[in-house]
């Protein structure tokens, strides 16, 4: 017999409609049934110790399956497990959450990337990513630039860098190596997306008011397609 008790101390948890929960159940790998070894006469027991070994077996079972749901490790491919700091970037963090097994580019190769970029101010909100810009039979086209121009925010030219080709990094770019104007590339296509990424980053208000240390940083996933050189 498989008996099952759900206890929720958050009133996030109480709320079936809430955003945070829905959010954990999208991202939540399907889990096997909890069965417990006692017979439901010992679970149904007002006794003490019979008391005390079921809140036990509740707390352990909760803390397994909320650490299931909001862990995701990297691909068993990568060579790191824990973001770290990229040399000489000026404070760029980095993730590789797959390792590449192809060349590396220097300055002056022109590199093919694609990326999904977010906004960690707006909760993560993604701005903008290649893999919405479609060509005439629907494939995704990739961000081709010049490594080394200046074209492009100084935190993805720093992670492109080092990278190998087939390979995708998660990297945390401050403001100071990020969007310094509105003409740096990636620039978002769509009108309403470049307006609103470009007014949060350089909104005078906040800035005025101490936020431009947080306002303007930037999570890309950046996956090397390849190298021209």
């Amino acid at each position: 017999m498989v008996v099952v008790h759900c206890h929720a101390s958050s009133p996030y948890l109480r709320d079936p409609h809430h955003t945070a929960l829905h959010y954990l159940l999208r991202r939540a790998p399907p889990s096997p049934p909890i069965i417990y070894a006692t017979s439901p006469q010992t679970l149904s027991s007002s006794s003490p110790s019979a008391a005390s070994t079921r809140r036990t077996l509740l707390v352990s079972i909760a803390t397994t399956s909320f650490s299931s749901l909001i862990l995701s490790p990297p691909s068993k491919s990568a060579t790191n497990t824990e973001f770290f700091d990229l040399p000489n970037s000026g404070g760029v963090k980095a993730l590789d959450l797959r390792a590449g097994t192809g060349a590396t580019p220097v300055d002056g190769d022109q590199v093919a990337i694609h990326y999904y970029g977010r906004l960690a101010a707006k909760q993560g909100w993604r701005f903008d990513s290649t893999y919405d810009h479609k060509d005439s039979t629907g494939e995704p086209i990739p961000f081709v630039f010049t490594l080394g121009s200046g074209k492009v925010i100084s935190g993805i030219e720093s992670a492109v860098r080092s990278m190998q080709v087939g390979g995708t990094r998660r990297v945390i770019i401050p403001p100071s190596q990020g969007y310094q104007n509105t003409s740096q590339e990636p620039i978002p296509p769509n009108f309403f997306d470049r307006q609103r990424l470009f007014t949060t980053i350089f909104n005078p208000t906040r800035l005025g008011n101490g936020e431009g240390s947080t306002l303007g940083t930037l999570i890309f996933d950046i996956e090397l397609i390849s190298i021209r050189h």
